[in-house]
């Protein structure tokens, strides 16, 4: 099998060409993923030291259905900039993982196999789920079946690892250079046993801790829901106008439509330029029917055109309300419980007799209820003025729920990441600006999101395929845990599940049970595991050498729209841990528009999936697309592009096997740079010598457009200008006796050397294309092939001026033209032609004058002059015998 893994030096040696009698881009993908898998092209040495090493984080997909066009983009930004670097000659680490934990995967299984998970139920070793999700269409949620947490996670693993292998094909399919022994889950045992103990690490230097805190919540799915989880929907309410009464007995009055949460206010709050309340701040007011005195405060968050411009701040109606409990530190008064009804014991900041009672009417039930028997006790109190007012409201809800969710308090875990520490803050904006953002002006989104925290980062998720956090909790003798003293297990046994395995001095009978021990139910939020990947992937917990050779990592591809996210929470655990940035740069990639110019997202419905385009244009012409976007910047979705980047594709192995038509099919293409003789020639590698340097520069600053523009500007006139000026030289008269002339020889060494320039110079973009003819012609593969550089072509270009072909190829297309319009075939003889050269092309069309009367078939006198214009003209043309059109 041919060594695909070689690098050669220097481009002067070669095996007989082998080149097939038709050409096709058809095919390729599968041809030489399975080469390159056979011979681990792309498999990583972990014998060099780390200056040799490029290390890529790359980002997991989350592994919830299927890929959207948007990941290939990406992706293929981030295996441009791998391939360019392994032919710079660095050892490349480029894994890839899948992103499998947490609720899109749980709504997934839920949907697939119609069942829901219920902890309290034992495990079924003979589970057979209901449904297989052949028919397409989710299981309602009551329609749902019940199955322990134990079967529940054994489902989405099954399921799951369906999908990871969907979609490795699809990656396969791209062209991902990505070594396949490599890839993690962030639900695997590495991953767990690494969350786990970065946790135990942060809980033991205080940089973890937990507290009550307020959340979102679904009260059907009886869970957290995430921001990014979030729909905005109309909902219909009421406004009510509800007065609050000072202690001289002035009224003030708010406008509300929620007045079941009375009974949770906290404060009134106001805009601090409102001149109608600035009386009030600093002053106290009762609220109605519960008699608690509570703060009238100033938030500039307060809107004063809306309602009456005064609000009351409860725990919790919004997230304004938590926005306003957690700047003005206020209290924390929660009656709204998990399952939506109204807590049952009678809060003890409710100290009046009536209002205590009346609050033991409304404990236990829902918040509509509650609503309308608070309604009425306002009506009777003379505290609600007028009657309610039926309005729409913007209300938060589940995007698959179909009630608004509720903010309830709860105990959760958080990490410090800067929100209340000006010093971890100033830190991390320091490690934002050592860090190399790509483009730069990505870095202002960094710096807002850091600047602008105001809480620290909750970690901690009311779910079941996660990561658990490996903690247990000792019982007092009355059974209550006491969350102050933590139980946590030795690093050596990570991972853990506290669920199901016993902490050291206990015994599993005394779970549960006064004296013993819980576990904390809770998993870590999605981020709390993936801003890890650097370590995960890196074996900072189990493979220390592998560790000191890979990370910090260098660079982490991502989009813009999480730089807030799994950026900023990666830098927080380096930051935390390792007392470094986790990688130096950072690779942010623009968003995909669908034809209405939106961004293409899975809760739009209007993603594309890529298979189909994968499959009719190729790989390479989708690669083209991908590439042909800029970092940072947004780009639509095109396939008229994919159409260019097949026809490129196309014309790059056409033209190649054209090149090696030249000579003797079963000699070696010569690429010995001293033949190089004629000055068009030579002008040819003085122009690749430029390309060289442009796009290297350009993928060194990770600008792989601007390579790949001009790479691609020079090969189209390459191909239109300089392979037909020089192919009748390059047959070369005598060369079929084995007398090659020196000017053909000049021609073939050019074309050879341009040939093996241009395929390398396209490798990272084009991979099927550009490894398909370096098989024809060379040995190993291109993608080991060393990066050109432009040191040789200018040596074997001399001091020609790159110009020539410019000038040479504007008079070849005078000539042309002539015939075009005559209307004959282009092989038609001229006989006499006066060419009127601009001055400034002069010198380089009479430098190529014996190459432009070839190609131009200019048999008999060639004139030329100068001339006052921008563009080489052929006058007095008198053609010879027409020859047919074929």
């Amino acid at each position: 099998m041919t060594d695909l893994t070689s690098r050669p030096d220097a481009p002067t040696s070669a095996p007989a060409r082998q080149v097939p009698d038709k050409v096709t881009v058809d095919g390729l993908e599968e041809r030489w993923d399975g080469a390159w898998t056979a011979a681990g092209a792309y498999s990583f040495d972990r014998s060099k030291e780390r200056a040799q090493v490029y290390s890529i984080d790359t980002p997991p997909p989350t592994v919830s259905g299927s890929l959207h066009v948007g990941h290939v983009f990406s992706y293929t930004h981030t295996d441009v900039v791998a391939r360019y670097r392994r032919m710079r000659g660095y050892e490349v680490f480029y894994p890839m993982g899948w992103d499998d934990n947490g609720l899109p995967t749980e709504r997934r299984v839920q949907n697939y196999y119609g069942v829901r998970c219920d902890p309290s139920l034992p495990y079924d070793p003979d589970l057979t789920p209901p449904h297989q999700g052949t028919d397409g269409k989710a299981v309602r949620p009551g329609d749902q079946v019940p199955v322990s947490r134990r079967n529940f996670i054994e489902l989405c693993e099954r399921l799951t690892a369906d999908d990871e292998q969907q979609f490795e094909a699809l990656w396969r399919r791209l062209g991902l250079s990505v070594d396949w022994s490599l890839t993690y889950q962030t639900i695997g045992r590495r991953a767990r046993a690494v969350s786990q103990r970065a946790f135990l690490r942060n809980l033991e230097r205080g940089e973890a801790y937990q507290a009550e805190a307020p959340g979102l919540w679904d009260v059907t799915f009886q869970t957290a829901v995430a921001q990014a989880e979030l729909e905005a929907r109309d909902y219909p309410g009421a406004f009510h106008k509800v007065a609050f009464h000072r202690p001289d007995g002035e009224q003030v009055v708010i406008e509300t439509t929620r007045p079941e949460l009375l009974p949770a206010c906290v404060a009134l709050i106001a805009h601090p330029d409102d001149e109608r309340y600035q009386h009030l701040f600093g002053t106290t007011v009762t609220s109605p029917l519960f008699g608690v005195e509570l703060p009238v405060l100033a938030h500039p968050a307060a809107e004063p055109d809306k309602g009456a411009g005064i609000a009351m701040c409860c725990t919790f109606g919004d997230l304004t309300d938590v926005q306003w409990w957690r700047e003005l530190r206020l209290p924390t008064r929660s009656v709204v419980g998990r399952d939506g009804r109204v807590l049952r014991d009678t809060p003890e900041w409710i100290a009046s007799e009536d209002g205590r009672a009346l609050y033991g009417e409304i404990a236990g039930k829902t918040t509509f209820s509650a609503r309308e028997a608070l309604v009425a006790a306002l009506r009777d109190s003379g505290d609600l003025l007028g009657e309610p007012v039926a309005t729409q409201r913007k209300a938060n809800f589940y995007e698959k729920g179909d009630k608004p969710l509720e903010i309830v308090t709860s105990r959760q875990w958080y990490i410090r990441n800067g929100g209340r520490d000006e010093d971890l803050r100033t830190a991390l904006l320091a490690r934002g600006q050592e860090l190399g953002f790509h483009p730069d002006f990505m870095r202002v989104r960094y710096d807002n999101w850091v600047g602008g925290l105001n809480g620290d980062w909750l970690v901690s998720r009311q779910r079941f395929f996660g990561v658990p956090f490996p903690v247990w909790y000792p019982l007092d003798e009355a059974g209550e845990p006491r969350y102050d003293a933590p139980i946590t297990p030795d690093e050596a046994a990570l991972p853990i599940d506290p669920t199901s395995d016993v902490p050291a001095g206990y015994t599993a009978d005394q779970r549960g049970v006064p004296g013993g021990f819980v576990a904390d139910p809770d998993v870590m939020d999605t981020w709390a595991t993936s801003s890890l990947t650097p370590q995960v992937v890196c074996g900072w917990l189990d493979d220390p050498d592998l560790f000191a050779r890979t990370f910090p990592m260098d660079l982490r591809p991502q989009g813009q729209d999480i730089i807030r996210t799994w950026l900023f929470s990666t830098v927080v655990r380096a930051h935390l841990e390792n007392g470094s940035l986790p990688w130096t740069d950072a690779a942010i990639s623009g968003w995909i528009l669908d034809p209405d110019r939106k961004k293409m997202s899975k809760s739009k419905g209007n993603v594309v999936t890529p298979l189909g385009l994968l499959e009719e244009h190729g790989s390479d012409a989708v690669r083209y697309w991908a590439a042909s976007a800029r970092l940072g910047t947004d780009a639509a979705f095109e396939v008229g592009q994919m159409k260019i980047g097949r026809r490129l594709a196309i014309k790059v192995l056409n033209a190649s096997k054209f090149v090696l038509s030249f000579g003797d099919p079963a000699e070696p293409v010569v690429t010995d740079p001293t033949l190089v003789t004629e000055t068009l020639d030579r002008a040819m590698l003085a122009g690749l010598a430029q390309v060289v340097e442009t796009a290297t520069a350009a993928l060194e600053s990770y600008d792989h457009t601007r390579a790949l523009e001009t790479t691609e500007t020079f090969f189209w006139t390459f191909c239109d200008d300089y392979l037909e000026l020089v192919k009748d030289r390059a047959y070369g008269a005598g060369a079929a006796a084995g007398d090659i002339p020196a000017a053909t020889a000049s021609a073939r060494a050019a074309l050879g050397i341009a040939l093996d320039t241009l395929l390398r110079l396209f490798a990272p973009v084009l991979p099927f294309a550009t490894e398909e003819v370096w098989s024809w012609w060379r040995e190993g593969s291109v993608h080991r092939a060393s990066w050109p550089t432009a040191e040789p072509l200018r040596a074997a270009a001399g001091d020609a001026d790159a110009g020539v072909v410019a000038g040479a190829g504007a008079a070849l297309a005078a000539l042309r033209k002539v015939k075009s319009e005559a209307k004959v075939s282009m092989r038609t003889p001229i006989e006499h032609a006066v060419l009127a050269v601009p001055t400034a092309l002069r010198a380089a069309v009479e430098v190529a004058l014996d190459d432009v009367r070839s190609a131009g078939r200019a048999t008999g006198t060639l004139e030329l002059v100068d001339a006052d214009a921008e563009a080489v003209v052929a006058r007095d043309a008198r053609l010879g015998e027409a020859v047919a059109r074929s």
